[in-house]
């Protein structure tokens, strides 16, 4: 693909696009539905775009869990423990991606969302506070689980991820702010592999993840930053929102609206 007629406007459109994914996505997860389309609109077949957005996501991730750990935000030995399993997930989700559609999925993803946002919207106290037990056997197992199957879906079609990571973490007690962070780290983890396997693969385009890069770390920093400073119930919010605009998303994808 010539990358060497890249007009001003067009490149301010990808960046401008990057800012609000990263921005969007160090909060609530889903940055990966404004990036993506982004790139595809700016003229990206599928399988570039795909690997150009998780190169330029990488660098949101870096900033986000940078920002997040560096607050405090992060359950640090928990996340030791997951981060294999994440690894594992990622690397089974990219090899089957090459070979198996990811259509049949989708349906089941929209429910999975839509149930999502029910359950957060039902409990109003979710999140709110940190009730967590602390790493007992049955958390340490359904956390693993959780970690190997939302890091195989993260390898291999992504919308998402980071909203799923952190319901789950909400769910076992941590407040918003923290499952963030949590979310942060092992969604760096699938990331960091699907990039890695990108490269090889030879399905990234550098010109324009470059320039995407840059502004969803930008976009990132801001955003984690946001997310710290205004706490759970912001960060609730924004992510029910986010979610109803996955699953409208899909919705369209699914229905051939567009």
């Amino acid at each position: 693909m010539d990358v060497s007629s890249i007009s001003p406007g067009l490149l301010a459109f990808i960046m401008a696009g990057g800012f609000l994914a990263g921005f969007i996505d160090s909060i609530a997860g889903g940055g990966g539905l404004i990036s993506l389309p982004v790139l595809m609109a700016a003229g990206l077949p599928p399988h570039l775009a795909l690997g150009t957005n998780k190169f330029a996501a990488t660098f949101g991730a870096v900033m986000s869990a940078w920002q997040f750990w560096k607050a405090g935000k992060v359950d640090y030995h928990l996340m030791k423990k997951l981060v294999p399993f994440t690894l594992v997930g990622a690397i089974l989700g990219c090899a089957v991606m090459i070979h198996i559609s990811a259509a049949w999925l989708q349906p089941i993803i929209i429910i999975a969302l839509v149930v999502t946002a029910i359950f957060v919207f039902s409990r109003r106290g979710l999140g709110s506070g940190s009730t967590y037990a602390g790493e007992t056997r049955h958390n340490l197992i359904i956390a693993a689980i959780v970690a190997v199957s939302i890091g195989f879906y993260d390898g291999f079609i992504g919308p998402g991820t980071g909203t799923f990571y952190i319901v789950f973490f909400a769910m076992i007690g941590f407040d918003f702010v923290t499952a963030a962070g949590n979310a942060k780290i092992l969604n760096l983890t699938s990331n960091l592999t699907a990039f890695v396997l990108f490269i090889y693969w030879d399905t990234i385009l550098y010109v324009y993840g470059a320039a995407m890069a840059a502004s969803i770390f930008c976009g990132a920093y801001f955003g984690s930053r946001l997310a710290i400073r205004r706490g759970s119930g912001f960060v609730r919010v924004v992510m029910l929102s986010v979610t109803a605009l996955l699953i409208g998303k899909l919705l369209a994808n699914y229905w051939g609206i567009f």
